[in-house]
Formats: C-alpha cells, sequence, structure tokens
C-alpha cells in the first residue's frame, strides 16, 4: 500500500492545522500546480489531482479524523521518533562541549534572559481583521485598500488583492504584516477575514446565487421568453406557462464558484407584480376577465 501524506502534497509540516490553514495552503498550491500554468510539465496534473484529493479529505472534519489516525501510524510517530532523536543528540554534543570547552550550560528564566550570550527569538503576533466584499469583487477578484493602526497608534495603508473566487468567511494571510517579534524573531502575520456581502441584484447561497426576476400577470399565465443579466454574461430564459409567484426557476452553472473554480447554479425566484394603475381600457378588460374566468385562488 502507498500511503500518500496529505498534509505534505499541501505544503504543512504537521496534523496540527485547523480548515483556515488547510484553505489557505490548498489555494496557494492549486495555483502552482494548476495544469493550465503548468503546460509544459506533465507531471503538473498529477499533482494537481493530489492537491485536490488532499483538500477534499482534509477540509472535511470527519474524513481528516480517520485519515490522522493513518498519518500517525505511516508518519507521525515516525517524525516524533526523529525529533526526539534529535533533540537527544543536540543534547549529547552540548554535554561534549561542556566538559572539553568549560561552556556553562545556560539557565532559561524568561523569554528575554540571555542564552549562552544571546537572547530568545520571539515571533510578533499575528494580526486579525475583516473586510467586506460584494459578491462581485469576491467572483471576478478586486484590490482593496485597507487601514489599520499599527503599534504606535499611526495609520498604516495595505493593498489587498482579494483572489477571484474566495469563499465566504476564507482568510488571506500575509506573511510578516503583523507586529514585530522580538530579539531577532520574526514578524507575525496579518490574517483578513472576507467577508462577501449580498447586493441588491445577488445574494449568495453557498455556490448559489439568487435572484428576482419581475413579471406581470399575463406574462406568468401566458409563458415569454426573458433576457437575463448574470454574474458575468446575459442569457435567455424560458418564463413557462403558469408560474407562481415565489417559484424557482435553475439556471445550470450560472452561479458562484467553489475551491476549484466549478460554477454554482443560478436560482431566479418569479415575483407576480400586478399593476397598480389601470387604463380605463385595461380595467374593462380586467372586468370582463373575472366575469369569464372560473378560476379561483381560494379554491387552488
Amino acid at each position: 500500500m502507498i500511503f500518500k501524506d496529505y498534509y505534505k502534497i499541501l505544503g504543512l509540516d504537521t496534523n496540527k492545522v485547523n480548515i483556515d490553514e488547510i484553505k489557505i495552503a490548498y489555494r496557494e498550491s492549486a495555483k502552482k500546480y494548476h495544469p493550465d500554468l503548468n503546460k509544459e510539465d506533465n507531471a503538473s496534473e498529477e499533482r494537481f489531482k493530489d492537491i485536490s484529493e488532499a483538500y477534499q479529505i482534509l477540509s472535511n472534519p470527519s474524513s481528516k479524523r480517520k485519515y490522522d489516525r493513518s498519518w500517525y501510524y505511516f508518519i507521525g510517530r515516525k517524525k516524533k521518533a526523529y525529533d526526539v532523536s534529535a533533540k537527544n543528540k543536540n543534547a549529547k554534543t552540548k554535554d561534549f562541549f561542556n566538559m572539553f570547552f568549560g561552556v556553562g550550560i545556560e539557565k532559561k528564566t524568561d523569554e528575554s534572559a540571555p542564552t549562552i550570550g544571546k537572547k530568545t527569538k520571539v515571533r510578533g503576533e499575528n494580526i486579525e481583521t475583516e473586510i467586506e466584499a460584494s459578491i462581485t469583487d469576491a467572483f471576478f477578484g478586486k484590490e482593496k485598500t485597507i487601514k489599520l493602526k499599527d503599534v504606535d497608534g499611526n495609520d498604516k495603508v495595505y493593498n489587498v488583492k482579494i483572489p477571484e473566487g474566495i469563499q465566504n468567511n476564507e482568510k488571506i494571510r500575509l506573511l510578516g504584516l503583523g507586529k514585530p517579534g522580538l530579539n531577532g524573531g520574526k514578524n507575525g502575520d496579518l490574517i483578513i477575514n472576507i467577508k462577501i456581502k449580498d447586493t441588491g441584484k445577488f445574494a449568495l447561497d453557498g455556490t448559489n446565487l439568487r435572484t428576482n426576476i419581475n413579471l406581470s400577470p399575463w406574462e406568468a399565465a401566458l409563458s415569454t421568453k426573458l433576457t437575463v443579466t448574470g454574474i458575468d454574461d446575459e442569457f435567455t430564459v424560458n418564463i413557462p406557462k403558469g408560474i407562481q409567484s415565489g417559484e424557482d426557476i435553475i439556471i445550470k452553472d450560472k452561479g458562484y464558484k467553489d475551491n476549484t473554480g466549478k460554477r454554482g447554479d443560478l436560482i431566479i425566484k418569479a415575483i407576480i407584480m400586478v399593476p397598480t394603475e389601470l387604463s380605463k381600457e385595461e380595467e374593462e378588460l380586467f372586468n370582463k376577465m373575472s366575469k369569464m374566468s372560473k378560476f379561483n385562488p381560494r379554491n387552488s
């Protein structure tokens, strides 16, 4: 049996990662090895399949737990044994130098205490914030400017590229733009949570988009063809005869995107509108219809 290390495939060193870290690693790996960007590399397609397979397993909490049990058996325990061995080897080397060169064993009192003449490096804290993006901006991708206070209270401006097809509540990590580290430690990261905001025209429902279409009573009763503007194109929709107000028309593959670029559906709700003002001729026609029609909506 050939065991695939899905964490390694996504560029992760450990299984101690959360779903947001898995999503970020997946997006970076998928972009790097996408076949469309590596047409001369025959191996990229297989690598991309492995990346997609890894994300499918690790992004689901249930399948991740099952996989982690196998991962620990094949990878984790060996890695742990290697880390312990390396630690013991370093300790023996240190004892050797202490014996022959008289170097004292350091006593760590706090994070700023000297360690053989050096201070402990402390990584800076991450900064977390949240920005809104419209459905259109998130669908096509857009650069946004955000302003944050630095540690001195001064305004600092960041340009953030929202990637095309980002998911609601997905996070963007900007490496090294968090709080500064201490004693030469690395800076923290800036982590930005993306909130996709519904527009007046579209509402996001998973990877589907929802919108409304207004119909006159005679359009709903007789059927018609109408031009509908989707998020990225226009197309003709057939309104079936006798459609009811609130009924949905589903247009396949015209919605939002998932992490692989696959499109959801556009769900169009029919809203039947009744005219509030009638000409004399229109009023006469409605009166004539009310007398001749046997339709009673209360008996439907």
